[in-house]
């Protein structure tokens, strides 16, 4: 669950709605304040779990389950709200060896660059933990050049399509479900057209989607080769993926069919609320914002649809690291490994709708049998379990969340100030340039 790094999203405000709402799916992304590496002359043992936005262990009472089974060991969570903030300090208490928790979160958007530049200072998890568990993808994100496991996957953000029904119908859309994603099983192109047609009879105020930037990220992630090739070669400028979804957000500006709005900012939010727009790119943790922002006055208008084409996008997701440098490293290592247990990770998904990366979970009832009441009890369980399986295993490069982000803000300035496509690539090049090197 993760609205961290690209997203910034209130994980506290997301996780009560969640539960009120009955086990919407959230995002999860952690954060690290430091450590308290602390054991007694007893053999008591305090294990200290630094991460940000919301990881749902609280909200599932892992840590109190595990005392139970481990009453020697004591676990505390120290959050960091946003994932910006938590990165920054996390580099600078592993440079300085001083203040790490004894289990951290790492951000896909990190975990490259982590993996590339810092793997040493971690235990290596694929002697202790069975990494087969995971989807193959998300495990190999956190595998170094020599082997070594560094990261255990927590959540994962596989793509749908959250809509309107009662907006869809009264443009003369479809509304069932099957139907919206046989109508853009042709890609991302035939979402155009769908806004296209929606747009030619939408209802007074509305758009068809919320931000062409939040498409560009999900036709741009349904791609094995994203921002860098295999050899950490850059390739944003000439990669065919992310010239596609830079011209569909520049159509998609150009014939007004978005609203233009950063997502999770207070417009987008205040969108929501007005009930302003169709559609809105949907990984697993999103249906918590939407739910959360719209409120009880649109509760079974929306609906979740397959995302369209037939390769799945992720967006979002962590991991659990342990560094060596903690006094309590072999316990931390048992610690990460009962935390992404299917168990474990289908509790969390129960009770935060966090989506699960280790595989086993898909098939214990709690999740592959999930729905959503809030958007017309949508077959959560099995539409993303579906997803996550398609997704392609991407090559991930260093600053792919510098240029994901920055392209992003040129996308947002063509739909708010009416920059011109070319004027706006150039931008955000020559920004990426400088910050990439």
């Amino acid at each position: 669950m993760r609205i961290t790094r690209t997203g910034g999203r209130s994980a506290a405000a997301v996780a009560t709605a969640v539960l009120a709402a009955s086990a919407v799916l959230l995002t999860g992304c952690s954060s690290d304040n430091g450590g308290s590496n602390a054991s007694d002359s007893n053999g008591n043992i305090t294990l200290t779990v630094s991460d940000y936005g919301q990881f749902g262990y609280k909200e599932a009472n892992l840590f109190a389950e595990y005392h139970k089974l481990h009453p020697n060991i004591t676990v505390k969570e120290q959050t960091t709200a946003n994932e910006q903030d938590y990165y920054p300090r996390f580099l600078q208490q592993l440079n300085s060896n001083s203040g790490l928790g004894d289990i951290t979160g790492i951000e896909v958007g990190r975990i490259k660059e982590v993996v590339d530049t810092q793997a040493g200072k971690f235990a290596d998890l694929s002697k202790s933990i069975n990494v087969n568990d995971w989807l193959s993808w998300k495990e190999k994100q956190a595998t170094a050049a020599d082997g070594t496991v560094i990261g255990a996957g927590t959540d994962i953000g596989p793509m749908s399509l959250c809509y309107r029904k009662d907006l869809f119908q009264q443009a003369g859309l479809p509304t069932d479900r099957e139907d919206v994603a046989k109508a853009v099983s042709g890609g991302w192109e035939d979402y155009i057209k769908l806004g296209e047609k929606y747009q030619a009879k939408a209802p007074s105020g509305t758009k068809f989607m919320d931000s062409a930037s939040a498409m560009y990220n999900a036709v741009v992630s349904s791609s094995a080769k994203q921002y860098y090739d295999a050899s950490g070669k850059p390739i944003y400028k000439d990669n065919p993926a992310v010239k596609q979804g830079w011209d569909l957000a520049a159509e998609a500006a150009s014939k007004k069919m978005s609203a233009g709005l950063a997502q999770f900012q207070d417009p987008w939010q205040a969108a929501l609320r007005k009930g302003t727009v169709a559609t809105v790119v949907c990984p697993a943790w999103m249906a918590a914002q939407i739910s959360t922002y719209a409120g009880d006055s649109f509760k079974g208008k929306w609906d979740i649809a397959h995302a369209p084409g037939t390769t799945a996008s992720a967006w979002g997701g962590s991991f659990l690291a342990v560094p060596k440098s903690g006094k309590h490293v072999k316990e931390a290592i048992a610690l990460v490994k009962w935390l992404t247990a299917a168990e474990q990770q289908a509790a969390v998904f129960k009770a935060a709708g966090v989506f699960p990366s280790n595989k086993g979970a898909y098939d214990i009832a709690s999740v592959k049998d999930a729905k959503l009441p809030y958007f017309s009890d949508a077959p959560i369980g099995r539409i993303y379990s579906e997803e996550a399986t398609s997704i392609p295993e991407a090559v991930l490069g260093a600053k792919d969340g510098v240029i994901k982000d920055t392209i992003s803000t040129q996308i947002n300035n063509m739909e708010q100030r009416g920059t011109k496509p070319d004027t706006a690539w150039k931008a955000a090049t020559d920004s990426i340039d400088k910050a990439i090197g």
